[in-house]
């Protein structure tokens, strides 16, 4: 409408302003001849006839003028709407509580609807998805819907009708709104992305965790057996997604497969990793295997360089969590299936003396070591920062230990070092080991591969050369770029790894009597008196701390209970409850003043519900007044609580794991907890 208001202005120009010329050439010509000549009189009275002329002229042609306008307009529109009608897009026209008001012929086809009818239901009808409230928004609307095996790209544009004429205005609430839709069909788009993404490759790692320990007792003409039947699994496997293996080592594969089979793996489970644990030839051990799947972080490109290194990353924090489990890497994310049993101690001292070695040469140009371990220590914290501490000064070189906080948990320890003046200036504060800190410092992290737990995280950043010494599982969060790592799940406690290095030093410590107490204690915590998760070498660790001075009887005199933790432990199991009949869940009440952390308290108990006839795991819990719940979980047998607390953003090791949980209520989480093990327990994944 304004176009045609515009059109006729222009053409009202064109007719006016010769008048308007002629009037004043009228004028010009009366001011210099006036009437006194012929010429003159002549010339006024054919201006003058002109001007009538022209008028009446425009006036008869205005009306014409106007009906052809009309015309063309009717002609603009009729051609409009058969274009609409005939485009290739559907189209539709609906009011804003969206009743259809007017659609093209594609879009009557899209629906099912004769052409020559008239559709007379709501957009609703034919897509649930797009109700009232979701289409008559103030701003346009795009979204995606299938319909009738095809997926469409809807575009709801909102029109004012009445800026139609009057394009300065504004929309308001009384307007005549009408919503354009658009229907773009994307099914084939789609389905070629899907095609393209499906022929992206990932690059997989399969490692036999314990195959020299399996091996070395079987029998030699049973090795060959064993191996071919491994073998044979692994390939009919990896055939069911059409993956190409290659066996590289004796006890490692490397395998590539489509991006489309991805999700039959997970569906799976990986069900490979029981497959060859119940292989049996006489092998007294069961083989177990890690799985490393990888991916490039860009989902648009298939860099098959960056999924190799993704898979390495995963295959190496498979093991690191202990093996018999496999850990997909896609991008940043990890996911872990499997990890069920506890994992085979390695007889094999192999890596500790490389370790021990590397952190010789490593030391060989520093001179000074800072040590910490987590936050609130316990026993096996300080002992294997006391050992290391030995370790570094054996070899001349100046070392502190961080302790921001000495708790019940390593005061009796802690006292020993105290006596004399020969730990003064050891042990330091977060803000005075970052003083320290210059280009010859080497920071030595043990006991804790997490970032967010260790007792200064700020030196992470300061210091470049980072060492971890550490037992416990791998989770998501880890620390990185550390120069040398040695993270052993197998290990009963951090002490026992540190023990085990000195022995393979060019400079053996001489370990003082009150350092191999500390570290003697930290093996005897963690085992729960040599009652978990000790093995060969556990026991060959305390060995040799007991030749370097410890005292087993003043060691267990620095732990013994008092009585008030006894009833707090009595007070534990009787608030115990049994659920599925294997898995003991009970609470303590915090003790306001009490000065140790409250994870000791509930670690007790849980420990204490373990000797339960017939209980395979439990979980005790304590709320502190920081607001903060306290989770404890201890397991003996086949059952892995630390997947259980990864539920819960926890972790630990398959037999000890926790969590720390801000705002929970007790209830809330017990409540939760049955629901989780009562699904993993029926998925079988504990």
């Amino acid at each position: 409408m304004n176009n045609a208001k515009k059109l006729k202005r222009r053409i009202q120009y064109i007719i006016v302003i010769p008048i308007l010329l002629t009037l004043i050439l009228l004028g010009f010509t009366i001011y210099d001849n006036g009437f006194t000549s012929m010429t003159g009189m002549v010339s006024v009275i054919l201006m003058i006839l002109y001007i009538i002329i022209v008028l009446i002229l425009y006036f008869r042609s205005t009306m014409a003028l106007n009906s052809v306008m009309v015309d063309y307009s009717l002609e603009q529109g009729k051609i409009q709407k058969e274009l609409l009608q005939e485009l290739e897009i559907p189209y539709a026209i609906l009011d804003t509580s969206g009743h259809i008001m007017w659609a093209n012929t594609v879009f009557h086809e899209v629906v099912n609807v004769d052409p020559e009818k008239r559709i007379r239901k709501s957009i609703d009808t034919f897509f649930p998805e797009l109700v009232p409230e979701v289409i008559n928004v103030a701003e346009d609307l795009n979204t995606s819907l299938s319909f009738s095996g095809r997926t469409y790209t809807v575009s709801i544009k909102r029109i004012d009708l009445s800026t139609a004429f009057d394009e300065e205005k504004k929309e308001s609430k009384d307007d005549d709104i009408v919503l354009a839709m658009y229907l773009f069909d994307e099914t084939e788009l789609r389905r070629l992305q899907q095609m393209t993404s499906d022929q992206k490759l990932y690059a997989g790692l399969i490692y036999l965790d314990n195959y020299d320990e399996v091996m070395d007792a079987l029998e030699d003409v049973k090795h060959s057996i064993l191996t071919a039947l491994i073998e044979r699994k692994v390939n009919m496997y990896l055939s069911n997604i059409d993956a190409i293996v290659k066996h590289v080592e004796n006890d490692k594969y490397f395998f590539v497969f489509k991006q489309k089979y991805m999700q039959t793996l997970r569906d799976d489970k990986f069900s490979i990793l029981d497959d060859v644990k119940n292989i049996n030839v006489g092998n007294q051990i069961a083989m177990t295997l890690s799985i490393g799947i990888g991916s490039d972080s860009d989902a648009d490109i298939n860099g098959f360089a960056n999924a190799y290194e993704s898979a390495r990353t995963a295959i190496g924090m498979a093991m690191g969590r202990g093996g018999d489990q496999a850990a997909v890497k896609i991008g940043d994310q990890v996911t872990y299936y499997g990890g069920k049993s506890a994992g085979t101690e390695k007889n094999t001292r192999v890596k500790a003396r490389v370790k021990a070695q590397a952190f010789e040469e490593l030391l060989m140009s520093k001179e000074k070591v800072l040590i910490m371990a987590h936050k609130r220590p316990d026993s096996d914290a300080f002992g294997s920062a006391v050992g290391i501490y030995r370790m570094v000064t054996a070899m001349g070189k100046k070392a502190y230990i961080v302790l921001n906080e000495v708790t019940d948990a390593i005061k009796p320890i802690v006292n020993t070092f105290r006596i004399g003046n020969q730990y003064d200036g050891v042990f330091l504060k977060s803000n005075e080991a970052v003083a320290k800190v210059d280009q010859s410092t080497v920071l030595v992290v043990c006991d804790v591969n997490r970032p967010s737990m260790t007792e200064c995280e700020e030196l992470l950043a300061l210091v470049p050369t980072v060492v971890v010494f550490d037992h416990h599982r791998q989770s998501n969060e880890s620390i990185k770029g550390a120069t040398l790592s040695y993270i052993e799940p197998f290990a009963s406690s951090a002490c026992e790894m540190i023990a085990e290095m000195y022995q393979y030093m060019s400079k053996e410590p001489k370990l003082k009597t009150q350092e191999a107490d500390a570290m003697y204690a930290g093996i005897l915590i963690d085992t729960d008196n040599f009652l978990t998760k000790t093995g060969v070498r556990t026991f060959e660790a305390a060995s040799f701390l007991r030749k370097s001075g410890a005292d087993v009887t003043r060691v267990r005199k620095m732990f013994r209970s008092s009585m008030e933790e006894m009833k707090e432990k009595a007070e534990g199991i009787s608030h115990a409850e049994i659920y599925m009949e294997h898995y003991c869940l009970s609470y303590v009440l915090a003790d306001k003043d009490a000065e140790d952390a409250p994870t000791v308290a509930v670690a007790k108990v849980a420990n204490e519900l373990l000797n339960v006839d017939n209980i395979k795991a439990s979980f005790v819990v304590t709320e502190a007044e920081n607001g903060v719940l306290y989770v404890s979980a201890r397991s003996i047998g086949d059952v892995n609580v630390q997947i259980v607390m990864e539920r819960f953003n926890g972790g630990g090791h398959a037999n000890v794991a926790g969590v720390q949980l801000p705002g929970k209520k007790k209830e809330e989480f017990f409540e939760e907890l049955k629901a989780v093990l009562k699904e993993m327990d029926e998925a079988g994944e504990i």
